[in-house]
């Protein structure tokens, strides 16, 4: 049995963030990732058709091609500890483009108008390569080999001093559903609550208000789902639109240009239609139903992009749970991020972006949580 003074469950920013502080602190850790790769929400899609990745091997990490799937955008002038960690980590920046009008649709019955386009304020931010290029330039500076993929934590044991963690291994891997067990004096929880209270076991069991608390947080990002669309340019702004679009029809509510800083041109756009119909309808279809929207509001270069994703998040077992497709669909207020009293006090602490008090749910709040729950560590895990 592995014993380490700090074991990270998620391989999320926070997770990853948490990881990075820890090793400047010169504390040992384990982060466990259930999934094969990290990032969390934070994925990528590529321009070449069948490629969907968020990898670590390096090789596009150097690539200025990345079409975000999840998040993709951050607010420098309010979000000053993310922008200054983007900037220490050397990522280029831009603005998102906003410049010409935007495109309305009201209702079936009308044709689609042109209207003016706002801008933001402050503007909005991306990354070259896409958000996971943060996921990368972190993943980067850590060492490997604390860094586990592919395990699913099952328990979370208190026992005298220490917390037993039961690690599953899934079913990719050579030994799948076998069970590996670690040992840390505290675990960082660095995933949405209520997955954390849903999909591990507690033993003994949390306190029950903390419990309900933490189940009844809405994971930003589960309800939605989300459309990319790629062209060889930007068409669109040829005609002085922004790639902006709102729609009362659908099945994309709110649509916006994606396209890369010097390369492709790409329309996103997130559905409107509820969780429960998606699922009732082939993504094929739905594709067929964004293109003809995408027609009807920018014309007929629309039609054909020379690659197309759909990622719904609501499908997603690691970051939905059944409570999430009935949600809102708005980011939630921070839970407690640990219990106050209990066998778990002082040995368990939330670390999610859903547990920052700033910005629940937000990039930046993966980066504010980690930094609280490290910085709330017992003093005795500094001084090993």
């Amino acid at each position: 049995m592995q014993n380490v003074p700090v074991v990270i469950v998620g391989g999320g920013l926070s997770g990853l963030y948490a990881a990075f502080l820890l090793e400047q602190k010169g504390i040992d850790y384990i982060l466990i990732e259930a999934r094969d790769r990290l990032g969390g929400r934070i994925t990528v899609a590529k321009s070449s058709v069948g490629q969907n990745v968020s990898d670590q091997s390096g090789d596009h990490e150097k690539s200025n091609d990345g079409f975000d799937l999840g998040p993709s955008w951050f607010w420098p002038e309010y979000q000053s500890q993310l922008s200054s960690l983007i900037e220490a980590l050397g990522l280029p920046r831009f603005a998102q483009f906003e410049e010409g009008d935007m495109m309305v649709e009201r209702g079936p019955s009308e044709l689609p108008i042109r209207t003016q386009g706002y801008q933001s304020s402050p503007p909005s931010m991306r990354l070259v390569g896409g958000m996971t290029a943060l996921i990368n330039a972190l993943y980067a500076r850590l060492d490997v080999k604390r860094i586990l993929t592919g395990q699913t934590v099952r328990r979370l044991t208190k026992t005298g001093q220490h917390i037993k963690i039961d690690s599953e291994y899934g079913s990719e891997h050579i030994n799948a559903g076998q069970i590996i067990t670690y040992q840390a004096q505290h675990v960082l929880l660095a995933l949405p609550p209520r997955l954390a209270v849903s999909n591990i076991v507690f033993e003994p069991t949390l306190p029950q208000d903390l419990a309900i608390e933490w189940q009844e947080t809405d994971t930003w990002m589960a309800p939605h789902a989300k459309y990319v669309a790629i062209y060889e340019s930007p068409f669109w702004r040829d005609a002085s639109l922004s790639g902006a679009a709102r729609s009362a029809i659908g099945p994309l509510t709110e649509i916006h240009d994606a396209s890369t800083l010097e390369n492709d041109g790409a329309l996103f756009g997130f559905f409107g239609v509820p969780a429960q119909v998606r699922r009732s309808v082939s993504d094929t279809v739905l594709k067929e139903h964004c293109r003809a929207q995408l027609v009807r509001l920018f014309g007929a270069q629309a039609s054909t992009p020379k690659a197309e994703y759909l990622k719904d998040w609501a499908t997603d077992p690691l970051t939905a749970m059944p409570a999430d497709a009935s949600g809102n669909g708005q980011h939630a207020v921070a839970p407690p991020s640990k219990p106050k009293t209990g066998v778990w006090q002082d040995c368990l602490t939330g670390c999610g972006s859903e547990w920052s008090a700033q910005f629940p749910g937000y990039v930046a709040g993966a980066i504010d949580a980690a930094t609280v729950a490290v910085q709330s560590l017992p003093a005795d895990i500094f001084c090993q």
